[in-house]
């Protein structure tokens, strides 16, 4: 199992601030993405373009080649933008 919160606009679009997904074995984070966006039409929309993403795995700013194990806490977000 791992714990999935979401930020801004993601969580809008997916309508929730968190969830768990079962995991059994270690995958990618484009591997979850791509298995998100099959769980709504709001995780399709807010999911459809990583590239307007950014993500976390346990507090820590990755990739979406990055590694994912049972157990860990993945955080999507929009870019942060200053001013």
């Amino acid at each position: 199992m791992i714990r999935l919160l979401y930020f801004a606009w993601v969580r809008e679009r997916i309508g929730k601030a968190e969830e768990a997904l079962a995991l059994e074995h270690p995958a990618s984070l484009r591997q979850i993405l791509d298995r998100l966006r099959t769980v709504s039409a709001g995780h399709a929309a807010a999911l459809a373009d990583p590239s307007r993403l950014r993500a976390a795995i346990n507090q820590d700013f990755a990739g979406f080649d990055a590694i994912v194990h049972p157990g860990d806490e993945v955080a999507l977000f929009p870019p942060v933008t200053g001013g």
